[in-house]
């Protein structure tokens, strides 16, 4: 009896040792291959990024993935090892290979939303063909054209600054940038404002939703496919993610309820023709959907990307430019100079500044691109997996399939194109001889094929709005430091400031 009860209590105890030999075992070879036979050892990184991805992970959940990585470049070399199969690459002429039109890297499996789109779209030739059809929506003419539509977002936005000059109360500017941004994108596709800042509130808790599960995607779009539902599923159990899960259905649900309204005004004929994004790509369907299988579902997939990512991007920049500026005083007092003396010439429209009218104030588009330039609205790398055969990247060969990637965070500090100064808000530097070629190493909305879609749209907003603001307004940060959250959209807070009338607007 007592031999038959030793032999049944061995038995898990072997199981699990043997469990555990084999899980040691497992590891220790991988660690062997990664570190020592894998095709990206020679490169120099973390130890755990060489082992695994959960380093990549860390830093995101740490929020500070862009200073993590300008100090391991400026350690390490242009070249980094961020997670097994991984590498970062900080060589500005790596941008016109790794993401050139047709240059074959393909884009790396990123889950936002349950239908494809523009944005998370593997298939070149769908995602080029898809381009072609809505490219010309978002064109800088066809955005010029719809410029009344943002004037009417930036009344609304003058008119509250005004009201927080008389009261004297302290704003977040990047709070009210993104707000803002969020009314012009309902005001664009919908002919109609959502109500951020008329409400001066988060118009169904939109913008908190968007914070807090953009770190949550984020991460789960690095980890090994076989970990991400679990993942998912855990977080789903932290506290607030379930209603902001809510929140994001809600998301999706207005932008078929709006694609819905706008169809059943049409089929009915009650409508007025509307000149916004919706009523053009209501048009792609009339005269194209079927040949190129574009309908009222990839409406409202193109809807709800714009509603997902069409105001982060926007605010960071609007508010990256007013911090640097109200940090400066030297170039905070030359810009509104600049303002200043266009106005009282008749450059600047009154009382909105026109778009083609503030790209002629060669200041005013300097500090905009310096703002940019500091602080793009993407922190991460934007990864693309080596096309078949392998590929020669910055004097180095990489195999087929190895993940390679730039971040406009750290090309945007290059000494070698910026300037030994490149760590420095300094608008004058786009002044100098080379400023055609800095310009051609600006990364903060892509490049190639995936530019971002809606950049004209930013730079739109934000040639028009900055100048409006700081002619109505002297502005003061009331905070010596601004903080930002990494998590994909490189998004500041703490931007509180003071707003006093400029005399001429009493």
């Amino acid at each position: 009896m007592l031999t038959d009860s030793a032999s049944a209590l061995s038995l898990p105890i072997s199981w699990t040792l043997l469990s555990v030999v084999c899980f040691l075992l497992y590891w220790g070879v991988w660690i062997i291959y990664a570190r020592c036979f894998h095709p990206l050892a020679q490169y120099p990184g973390p130890f755990l990024a060489s082992i695994s991805r959960s380093w990549v992970m860390i830093q995101i959940l740490r929020a500070k993935s862009e200073m993590t990585q300008r100090e391991l470049h400026a350690k390490l070399g242009p070249i980094i090892r961020i997670a097994p199969n991984e590498v970062a690459i900080a060589d500005p002429e790596a941008i016109k290979v790794i993401y050139a039109v047709n240059s074959g890297f393909t884009k790396v499996i990123i889950e936002f939303s349950r239908y494809p789109d523009s944005f998370t779209c593997l298939d070149e030739r769908v995602h080029a063909s898809r381009r072609k059809l809505v490219n010309n929506l978002y064109s800088m003419s066809n955005i010029v054209q719809a410029e009344e539509g943002i004037d009417s977002c930036t009344e609304m936005f003058m008119a509250r600054m005004k009201e927080f000059a008389t009261t004297g109360e302290i704003i977040d500017v990047a709070k009210w940038s993104q707000m803002y941004a969020f009314d012009v994108v309902g005001q664009l596709f919908f002919s109609r404002m959502f109500g951020f800042m008329k409400n001066k509130s988060d118009y169904r808790g939109y913008i908190r939703s968007l914070d807090l599960l953009l770190p949550i995607l984020t991460t789960s779009c690095v980890l090994p496919s076989y970990i991400r539902p679990l993942f998912l599923l855990a977080v789903v159990m932290l506290p607030g993610v379930y209603k902001a899960l809510g929140s994001m259905q809600d998301i999706e649900e207005a932008a078929e309820s709006c694609v819905s309204e706008r169809q059943h005004l049409v089929q009915s004929g009650d409508v007025s023709e509307k000149k916004d994004i919706l009523s053009s790509l209501f048009n792609i369907v009339r005269d194209k959907g079927e040949k190129v299988d574009f309908g009222m579902k990839e409406v409202q997939v193109e809807v709800y990307v714009a509603l997902f990512a069409g105001s982060d991007t926007t605010a960071a920049a609007i508010s990256s430019i007013l911090y640097h500026l109200m940090k400066n005083p030297t170039a905070y007092r030359k810009l509104n100079a600049e303002i200043e003396a266009a106005t009282k010439s008749g450059q600047l429209s009154e009382p909105n500044v026109r778009f083609n009218e503030a790209m002629k104030l060669p200041y005013l588009v300097a500090c905009c691109k310096e703002g940019m330039r500091m602080h793009p609205s993407v922190g991460l790398t934007l990864p693309r997996n080596v096309p078949r055969g392998g590929f020669e990247i910055a004097g180095e060969w990489f195999a087929e399939g190895t993940r390679v990637g730039v971040n406009a965070a750290v090309i945007h500090r290059d000494r070698g194109i910026f300037g030994q100064d490149a760590d420095l808000f300094n608008p004058d530097r786009w002044f100098r001889e080379e400023a055609v070629n800095m310009d051609r190493h600006m990364f903060q909305f892509g490049g190639g094929s995936r530019t971002c879609i809606g950049k004209n749209i930013s730079l739109c907003e934000i040639h028009k709005l900055i100048p409006q603001l700081l002619r109505s307004f002297d502005i003061e940060l009331t905070e010596r430091e601004w903080k930002t959250h990494n998590f994909w959209f490189h998004k500041p807070s703490n931007v509180n400031v003071r707003l006093r009338l400029k005399k001429s607007d009493n």
